[in-house]
């Protein structure tokens, strides 16, 4: 049976809250949207666009970057499916970053125009909307201090934590085996290391026995071991209890 690509993003606004009630997922799974295919290592929207439109990870990972004028890369955020990763595009109207795909991605389309239609029909949205958001800038904060105040081998093991939490609160892992295919320069990039002293740190991280990373797949044998590792606490996410729990 076809199934909807937006009941991904029912799903992630669902995991920080209460249910949303069926008149507003009848109205979300109606909205008009493009489906489109996008390769790795390619751009949704850059920065300095100003888009019309707004992308729903389907399938596939993403990232939230800025570019320096060295050629320098700071990635700001990874994004799963579910997520609405440029959703501040509805109000903000210029791009101050760039999003892009970090694995071949199944994206849907949204159109602003349909987007703030469906928050005046149903005005509850706009409140979810805006959580989304309170999220994002929460995330933020925590990356800041991940970059700032962690060692090399707890900002890494603290992203894993991260990705595991978010992907499992959305039904996209097996048991303690998720998704990971993420690339040791672009962990550089979202953590300020060098390629070589992320390589270092991931080598040891895997030889203290808290990941089986191989194949683009990543094991956690002991996620309370792992997260103490990082000083990983998840209340940033704001997820419901039960969805960030251990």
């Amino acid at each position: 049976m076809f199934e909807n690509p937006l009941n991904r993003l029912i799903r992630r606004l669902e995991v920080d809250t209460t249910a949303l009630s069926q008149a507003e997922k009848d109205a979300i799974l109606r909205l008009p949207m493009t489906i489109k295919e996008v390769g790795a290592d390619q751009d949704i929207v850059r920065e300095g666009d100003r888009p019309t439109q707004c992308c729903v990870v389907v399938e596939g990972f993403q990232c939230r970057y800025k570019m320096l004028l060295d050629g320098g890369r700071q990635i700001l955020s990874f994004h799963v499916p579910g997520d609405m990763p440029d959703l501040q595009s509805l109000f903000l109207s210029t791009m101050d970053h760039s999003l892009g795909t970090l694995t071949p991605n199944r994206v849907a389309l949204i159109s602003h125009d349909a987007l703030r239609e469906l928050i005046r029909v149903q005005p509850a949205l706009a409140e979810r909307f805006w959580r989304e958001s309170l999220i994002d800038a929460a995330i933020f904060r925590e990356w800041i201090t991940n970059v700032g105040s962690r060692d090399a081998y707890a900002r890494l093991a603290h992203v894993i934590c991260e990705f595991y939490v978010r992907l499992r609160a959305v039904g996209l892992t097996k048991d303690a085996t998720f998704d990971f295919p993420i690339t040791q320069t672009e962990l550089a990039d979202a953590t300020g290391l060098s390629t070589v002293h992320v390589n270092r740190s991931i080598q040891q991280i895997r030889a203290n026995g808290l990941i089986i990373w191989e194949r683009g797949a990543c094991t956690i044998p002991n996620l309370a071991a792992l997260k103490e590792a990082a000083m990983f606490e998840p209340n940033y996410l704001h997820m419901r209890e039960g969805n960030a729990a251990a």
